[in-house]
Formats: structure tokens, sequence, C-alpha cells
């Protein structure tokens, strides 16, 4: 899966992650690639709680690619 993220780097030097099209995905890091890797972790935990509260029917999904 791919998804863009936003890094911005904070007012206190850290390195803020968003994953727009996730609402409520944020991470942090110290340097940006620790910021990237935090994301990753936060988008797999932000998966997982959303699955868990509506379970998906995979008979019904569709894969498209734009």
């Amino acid at each position: 899966m791919k998804l863009h993220i936003s890094i911005e780097q904070d007012e206190a030097g850290y390195f803020v992650a968003e994953v727009p099209a996730l609402p409520g995905c944020f991470s942090q890091g110290k340097t940006k690639d620790e910021a990237i890797a935090n994301i990753k972790e936060a988008v797999e935990g932000w998966l997982e709680v959303m699955e868990s509260k509506n379970p998906v029917d995979t008979a019904l999904l569709v894969e498209v690619a734009v």
C-alpha cells in the first residue's frame, strides 16, 4: 500500500508526520528517518484498529490503480 505523508519540523525540532488519507494518523521522530519509521508503525496500528471496528468483507473489495 502506498500512502502520501506530510512531514514538518516543529518548533522543538521534532519531525511530525501525518497521513492525510487516514484521519488522526500522526507520529513524530527526532530525525526525518525516525519519523518515517514511526509513521509506518502508526499506519499499521490505525488500519488494525479501523478493521477491528468494522470488519472488512473481502468479497466486496475491489482494487483499482490510478
